[in-house]
Parts: structure tokens; sequence; C-alpha cells
């Protein structure tokens, strides 16, 4: 018989809870029987869902958590306070290996805090990086890190390279991901202290495939697989990201509109287009995975809809299936002084 995978997903978490994650989480035991969704909430909120959704089988299991972290309060404090949170009941299902993974579009702060303090750092890792896929020209790009650690040091850098390409290598099937470091330049001598410091130190590693610099606008061309920064430079890239598709997609509908000429011309074009924007759609890669952790952590948006849940349920499947945390503790499994 097939081991199942168990995934707790927040089901109070993001703009359109409890609605949104139980519909994802029932769309992703639908599709795959070796799933087992435990969706974390106030109990009977999550069971009228359930109903709306018509959903009898044995794939869901409702673990009750009052309290709801909301996402203005200071995390810590939240973590602390709120024993009874969906999060903090969900990352502890993870930390007592009753889940695989967690999944969650609550309070990114709180996120970050529990993944750490509940579930704990694999040793021998310094900081775990928050680390999204992003659509480019090429597929998809690994962005390490998107908004963790915004004040890291080289050390951290080298980390996420290493973790990013056991990701990308296993997860995402490519043989011998290209590492590259954002940076305002092609050349060496380019890009601030950190960046300096941090570009020969990845020459050396040998066990990654590191390409050199990327500039920003190359990013989208897909000229590396792995794209290594901190998270200040990396959340900045993921927002202007995320906002210039939207507003591109408003344009490019606007404009098919403005005549008889061009509405018709976008009755043609709609077929191939739709296929195109869905392939530059993030929430069609899951969510951003918390790498480094003793068990899963998976951030989606705020905003996640049904389908984005899914994804990340199924994102956290293949992690499991590819036994990413056992690699990257056999990689960086070694002592650290902020154990």
């Amino acid at each position: 018989m097939q081991e199942q995978i168990k995934v707790a997903v927040d089901a109070m978490g993001g703009d359109h809870a409890p609605a949104e994650p139980v519909k994802g989480a029932v769309a992703a035991v639908t599709r795959r029987k070796d799933i087992h969704v435990f969706l974390v909430g106030q109990e009977r909120v999550v069971r009228e869902e359930l109903k709306k959704c018509s959903y009898t089988g044995d794939g869901i299991t409702v673990v009750d958590a009052p309290e709801v972290i909301e996402t203005a309060e200071p995390p810590v404090m939240a973590i602390r306070k709120k024993k009874q949170s969906s999060i903090v009941v969900g990352m502890n299902l993870v930390k007592q290996q009753e889940a695989d993974a967690f999944v969650s579009a609550g309070s990114s702060g709180a996120i970050l805090v529990g993944g750490q303090v509940i579930v704990g750092r694999i040793k021998g890792v310094e900081r775990p990086p928050l680390a999204p896929l992003i659509p480019t020209e090429k597929g998809v790009s690994l962005l390490i890190d998107c908004g963790a650690n915004v004040d890291a040091r080289a050390s951290h850098l080298i980390q996420f390279a290493e973790m990013g390409s056991i990701y990308m290598k296993h997860v995402m099937g490519v043989k011998n991901p290209r590492v590259a470091i954002v940076n305002i330049g092609a050349e060496e001598e380019k890009g601030n202290a950190l960046v300096k410091e941090t570009f020969p130190l990845l020459k050396k590693c040998e066990d990654i495939n590191f390409v050199g610099s990327i500039e920003a606008r190359d990013i989208p061309r897909g000229e590396a697989d792995v794209i290594v920064c901190e998270a200040f430079v990396g959340n900045v890239i993921l927002k202007l990201y995320e906002g210039l598709s939207a507003t591109l997609v408003r344009v490019i509908k606007g404009g098919m509109m403005t005549s008889l000429k061009s509405k018709l011309g976008g009755l043609l074009v709609k077929p191939a287009l739709k296929d195109t924007l869905k392939a530059f759609d993030a929430t069609e890669y899951g969510g951003a995975p918390l790498l480094g952790l003793k068990g899963l952590v998976v951030k989606t948006h705020g905003s996640a809809k049904a389908q984005e849940v899914t994804n990340s349920i199924l994102q956290c499947a293949a992690f499991r299936e590819q036994e990413i945390n056992e690699k990257i503790k056999n990689k960086l499994g070694t002592s650290s002084e902020e154990e």
C-alpha cells in the first residue's frame, strides 16, 4: 500500500479563508488519493465550508484551532500567546511528525517565526530562506530568498545556493541547475559589500553550477535556475514581478476592447494568449517553501485562491517524495553556532 503524504492546511489564513483553503484541499485529495489533508481552523466554520463542497470522502480531517492570528499582530507575541491558533496548531502537527508539511496564506511574520521556533531548523542550516518559483521565458526559476532574511551574510547566501540547487534538481528535475547571484552588472567587481564578498565564495563551491551575476532584466528570460539574493532584494524583485504581470494582463485585455477590429483580433488570439498568460501565472507553481526546517512549511500569497492552495499541497507531496529535507540535512548537516 502506498504511503500517505499528510499535509496540514491553515483553513483560517489569507484574504479568502476559509472558503478557498477548503476548496483547495478538497481538489488536492480528489486529484491524489495518497494525500491526506488536515484542515486546521475553527471546526464549526471549516465543516460548514466542507458541506458546501459536498465532500464526503475520508481524505480530510478537521483539526480544531479556535484562535486566529491576524496579519497586523506582532508575530513573536502572536505565536507565544495564541497557542490554539491555526498556525501554531498546524506547525505543531509538523513538529510532532503527524503531518509532513504545513501550508498557510496567513501572516508572513507569524509563519516565519513559527517555522523557526516551533518546527525548528535543520542542524547546520544558519537561516531558512523563503524560495518561490517564478515564471520565466524558459520555464521557472527559484528566487531565494524573497522575504525571510533581510540582513543576510555571505555564508547564508552560500547555503541558499546549495539548498536552491537541491530543490531545483530533485523537485523540478533540472539536471544541473544554473546558480546566479543578483547584481547590478555582470562584472565580478560590481555590487554592494555583500555581493562582492559572496561572489568569490560561490565560485569556489564545486557542488553547484555557479554562472556568475544576473541583472534583474535577465531574470524573466530564464538566464539562471536559482536566483540568489538577500530577502530585501528578493522581495522587491518578487513584488515588481507580480505587479508588472498583473498590469500587463490588464493593459492587454483593455487594448483588445478598444475597437471592433481589436475585439475580432482578440478572439483569434485568445486561446494562444490564455495558454501564455497561464504559464506566467505564479499561482500555477504553488507557494514559497521555507527551506532548511526539520519539516516543510509553505507560505502562499495572502490573496491565494483554491488553485494556489491545491498546487501548494501537490508541491508538498513532491517535496516529501523526493526527500528534500533529508538531502539538505545530508548536505548542510554540520554543527552551527546558532543552534
